[in-house]
């Protein structure tokens, strides 16, 4: 299986359609799609992309995207996006196991952001997104 190159990836980030344009409340299929980025950053990672390689190019793409509005951009709609990517992704480097387990890290992590928007939505008095 061929990794995806990152800027590939960084070309879905900016041109995916996401819904609002307020705070960001990720998806379900963002979720999953963010953690196919972390396993496919593990994958460079032992195809031997380094670290200072991997997220210097990964902070240019996050800048070129900020160009974007944020509908207009896939999952990094705001700081919270950016910080739960890029520290998944120092992850990578600084703990290194599995890409598969990167993965399964990152969905996690995700889904109990998730929970979290549902709850506060709920708390708030709004339906559930």
């Amino acid at each position: 299986m061929r990794a995806i190159g990152i800027r590939g990836w960084f070309g879905l980030l900016a041109f995916a359609l996401a819904g609002s344009v307020a705070a960001h409340d990720l998806s379900a299929v963002e979720c999953r799609e963010g953690g196919e980025f972390i396993e496919h950053a593990a994958m460079s990672r032992d195809y031997g992309l380094s670290r200072d390689d991997f997220l210097r190019r990964m902070q240019e793409d996050l800048q070129a995207i900020q160009a974007f509005p944020p509908a207009l951009r896939w999952f990094v709609q705001d700081a919270a996006d950016e910080e739960l990517l890029v520290s998944a992704a120092q992850r990578v480097f600084d703990e290194p196991r599995a890409p598969e387990d990167h993965r399964s890290e990152f969905l996690q992590a995700c889904s109990e952001r998730l929970a979290a928007q549902r709850n506060a939505d709920l708390d708030a008095g709004n339906a559930p997104r």
